[in-house]
């Protein structure tokens, strides 16, 4: 496909995406609804020679674009024409008292049945930038997915240089097979799964394929002297990416839909779920090359993983009056090796909240709950008469948060069970607040790798302060795992490699301009520190974004109860909620 294209918002009121067309409404209109319909359905695409039916949003691959302003109603049909179960996830909206239109399957929802639809409705509240929609059910996201644009509130300029032109970035991954057969023979052996074979960029692979044709290579055309807004999405499964363009810097302004100082770089870092915006200058006169757009993983665990690159080709438009010179020369970026935790480490660190008096960084000085996680991965025991291919003999690859592997309901969600008071046997509330049993986490691990199955949430008071560090573990290897949690943004207020250390490492926490973000990566045998204040009623997921280790069970949930005013309190369930 082409790539999805956005123009400048000041003075124009059509946004041309690709092959879609959205018209805004009037400049003097403010929170206005916005009425948008999904069909998801089948769509034969080919890639890399191979052919095969996929899940699609109105036949796009990638999905059509959802753009709204801040303050804006959203209403979003969701009719399902495939005979897979189907939800949509709004990644990073945060879904004030509206829980019912989060989207995780078994959570806050049962999932769309085949022939069945379902309107999901949410205002976008103090939120501005870039966000992702995408499936949250088992690996469907592997194909359903988009670009969520949540545009300023009318007559508010961006708080950096006004862009020429805005486009989004998507990273994905394509299998020549179904994702959903992976991970179905991957939970029936117990091993990991087979990996992607290969990354995209707005659903495109690029050059360094076998079996990619030019079509397969996304163009990106630009103007010499011009500045352009790329908007960065990270729709993988299960990598985290590094991303770069051949000789030319880039300017990050802004994480998960929140705006940050700005600062140069040449190469990101960008975690599955995580946007990242940023400023391309491009060059003042029209250079006789191209250049390369890259993407590659960033990789620090012990198991496979697609070991491949992505392109694209950032091409200047000459002037009307000269011809395009030919067969110019591609220039290539250097990107970091696979597992340079020492780039991502310096990079993540230069993440700052905006913080100046229109954007102040409203992070919880004070904090009335604090919970010690820990997060990775280990074993479950293999089903009797059967041979798994887990790690060790007659195991499953599990994973886990402070030991217990999330369970998910089927019989109801998790949300409707505490709305209708009908909880027991669905959930639990006694998740423990710390590791039941403490080891040396960062270092040699325990004898026993078996976690714990079950379905158990913390309860919080609606406005309690919560600080939560989340402690990688070296069990079975250790590595990154981007953390999301649904429902809030939350403030990363510190971070560290090995144990933490509670009587030392809050000393150097950051409480002036910590990023503001939704999902953040947990240094691989390292660990992060947040802090959100649970201002939103209903039942939040909080997982490992990347999706076999949700496949695993690295899962826990927060059940936040309501507040005393009227707009503090979960709304009731919609008249069409589907039905398990």
């Amino acid at each position: 496909m082409d790539f999805l294209h956005l123009p400048s918002f000041a003075s124009r009121r059509v946004l041309v995406f690709g092959f879609w067309v959205v018209t805004l409404f009037s400049e003097f209109a403010v929170g206005i609804t916005r009425h948008y319909t999904f069909n998801i359905e089948y769509l034969n695409v080919t890639r890399l020679c191979h052919t095969r039916p996929i899940l699609s949003v109105n036949g796009k691959f990638p999905g059509p674009p959802l753009v709204a302003r801040e303050g804006d109603r959203v209403l979003v049909k969701v009719v399902n024409h495939v005979s897979n179960n189907v939800t949509i996830h709004w990644h990073g909206i945060r879904q004030i008292t509206s829980g019912w239109a989060d989207g995780p399957a078994y959570v806050t929802q049962c999932p769309i049945q085949s022939n069945q639809s379902y309107t999901y409705n949410f205002t976008i509240t103090g939120q501005r930038g870039t966000l992702l929609w995408h499936a949250h059910i088992s690996w469907l996201r592997a194909t359903i997915y988009g670009p969520i644009i949540i545009l300023p509130k009318h007559k508010v300029p961006y708080p950096f240089e006004k862009p020429h032109k805005e486009i989004p970035i998507i990273f994905g991954e394509w299998f020549n097979v179904d994702p959903e057969a992976v991970i179905s023979q991957a939970l029936q052996t117990g091993g990991g799964p087979n990996v992607s074979d290969a990354y995209t960029i707005n659903g495109l692979p690029g050059p360094f394929y076998n079996c990619s044709s030019n079509k397969d290579t996304l163009k990106l055309k630009v103007k010499a002297g011009k500045t352009y807004l790329l908007r960065i999405i990270n729709a993988a499964l299960n990598e985290e990416l590094f991303f770069s363009i051949a000789n030319h810097t880039l300017v990050v302004v802004e994480a998960d839909a929140s705006y940050t100082k700005p600062f140069e770089t040449h190469t990101i870092l960008i975690a599955p779920g995580q946007t990242t915006n940023v400023l391309l200058k491009t060059k003042p006169k029209s250079p006789n090359a191209t250049f390369l757009m890259a993407v590659r993983p960033y990789f620090t665990g012990s198991g496979t993983f697609d070991n491949s690159t992505a392109g694209a080709i950032l091409q200047y438009t000459h002037p009307s009056h000269k011809p395009t010179p030919q067969n110019l020369p591609l220039l290539q970026p250097t990107l970091p090796p696979i597992n340079a935790t020492d780039f991502v480490t310096k990079f993540t660190a230069k993440f700052k909240s905006l913080g100046n008096d229109k954007f102040p960084s409203k992070v919880p000085k004070m904090v009335d709950k604090k919970f010690f996680f820990t997060v990775g991965l280990g074993t479950s025991p293999c089903p009797k008469n059967t041979t798994c291919q887990g790690p060790t003999n007659n195991t499953k690859f599990a994973a886990s948060v402070n030991n217990i592997s999330f369970a998910l309901p089927h019989s109801l969600s998790l949300i409707q069970a505490y709305y209708s008071k009908r909880s027991n046997g669905v959930f639990k509330t006694d998740f423990p607040s710390v590791p039941i049993n403490p080891f040396n986490y960062t270092g040699t691990p325990p004898n026993n790798t078996l976690v714990t199955n079950d379905t158990k949430l913390v309860v919080l008071n609606f406005n309690t302060s919560v600080q939560v560090v989340l402690q990688g573990t070296s069990i079975l290897g250790a590595e990154s795992h981007p953390l999301h949690l649904h429902g809030y943004d939350f403030f990363v207020v510190g971070q560290g490699f090995g144990n933490y250390d509670e009587n030392k490492d809050p000393e150097k926490f950051n409480l002036v301009d910590p990023v503001q973000r939704n999902t953040a990566g947990v240094p691989a045998a390292g660990w992060i520190a947040i802090r959100f204040q649970a201002d939103n009623p209903g039942v939040w997921f909080m997982h490992c974004h990347l999706d076999i280790h949700t496949s695993w069970g690295l899962i826990m949930a927060w059940l936040v109860l309501d507040g005393p005013e009227p707009n503090q309190k979960l709304q009731p369930p919609p008249s069409d909620l589907p039905k398990c």
